[in-house]
């Protein structure tokens, strides 16, 4: 009767042994004491208070928020050393590499500082964290033994309302009806204000232990979080730093390689343009001695040239000195015939 009974209500179908509790609880419920029903299950629904009191402190010294601040401060950290700022070209590449790469060494050896005391806090965070992920556990075990002692007193209220139901109620309402006696009526008043109580008691069980129910999953959902912030926690201390870490060496060996390549490349065009300059040099000097010494002491075309100007010379000379021959014999027939004139002028002007 008692297991079709729970079956009906809805409740955990128990063992033998918890059946044996529930039946010596129900059989503990006095009928003739009006205190009975107040003090009935108070109990299991202390120690559910009491343990939201519990939850309820550790939500308030919960304090996870540094934790999504450190972590947020952390990635900024990272983030500020700049490893592109190592391949800024400058005119003296040289200078760059030797002072690029120590103010970039200075910087991270002093974000390298700020970050490890970050890890130190985050450090810490994760050790409390995981000191609360296994206090959780241990209240979701005594709200899991909590809820476990009310379903035994919500049974137990049932199987009693309900064995007092179909046994003594009919028995007082007969013996009301067989009698005159208003004594009687009282009692099945009475006693049915007694059952009334017994049923607002059970109900209010069963809302104490739905909020049971619920605070099951909210203790897991705090958990989870904490055990997210923990594997987050732990994912940038083991993981994130070490790799930014390793990077930073890589950008560094990169850039030197880099700067190293450039140096060779460098020495190889010196000597490639010095090579390139000595054999254009050498060939246009072999070029200019092989030719002048093939040329003679005087060239060909230029005895040419001084016989034609030479020639040119005598017959421009012969030319002028035949000229100015002609010239004088004219001068002086003209010199005669002026000599003449002026005699015979001379001659008139005396006569």
């Amino acid at each position: 009767m008692a297991d079709a009974q729970l079956e009906t209500t809805g409740m955990t179908k128990f063992s033998a042994v918890d059946m044996t509790k529930v039946k010596e609880i129900a059989k503990g419920i006095p009928i003739d004491d009006s205190q009975a029903i107040i003090q009935y299950g108070v109990g299991a629904q202390a120690k559910l208070s009491g343990f939201a009191e519990t939850m309820l402190g550790q939500i308030r010294s919960h304090d996870t928020g540094y934790v999504g601040e450190s972590l947020t401060d952390l990635m900024f950290k990272i983030k500020d050393v700049n490893v592109g700022t190592l391949s800024t070209e400058k005119r003296n590449w040289l200078a760059d590499l030797l002072n690029g790469v120590q103010r970039f060494m200075a910087r991270y050896q002093k974000l390298e500082s700020q970050i490890q005391k970050i890890v130190d806090q985050l450090s810490d965070a994760r050790m409390t964290l995981l000191r609360d992920i296994t206090m959780l556990d241990q209240l979701y075990e005594k709200n899991f033994e909590y809820l476990k002692e009310l379903d035994l007193f919500i049974a137990a209220g049932q199987l009693r309302l309900d064995e007092l139901r179909a046994g003594k109620v009919p028995e007082l309402e007969a013996a009301a009806k067989a009698s005159n006696d208003p004594a009687d009526a009282q009692k099945l008043a009475d006693f049915n204000q007694f059952l009334n109580r017994l049923e607002k008691k059970i109900h209010d069980l069963k809302l104490s232990r739905m909020i049971a129910i619920q605070t099951a999953p909210q203790v897991r959902l705090i958990q989870n979080n904490d055990q997210a912030l923990v594997e987050k926690i732990q994912s940038s201390i083991l993981t994130t730093i070490p790799l930014w870490k390793s990077q930073i060496v890589i950008a560094i060996s990169l850039l030197r390689q880099k700067k190293a390549l450039s140096v060779q490349k460098a020495v190889t065009d010196a000597t490639n343009e010095l090579l390139t300059k000595n054999s254009e040099m050498l060939k246009s000097g072999s070029v200019a001695v092989a030719t002048e010494m093939e040329r003679g002491i005087v060239e060909i075309e230029t005895l040419k040239k001084v016989n034609e100007d030479l020639i040119s010379t005598i017959e421009e000379t012969i030319r002028i000195q035949e000229e100015g021959k002609a010239k004088r014999a004219q001068a002086e027939t003209e010199l005669r015939q002026i000599e003449s004139d002026l005699k015979t002028k001379l001659m008139a002007v005396r006569g």
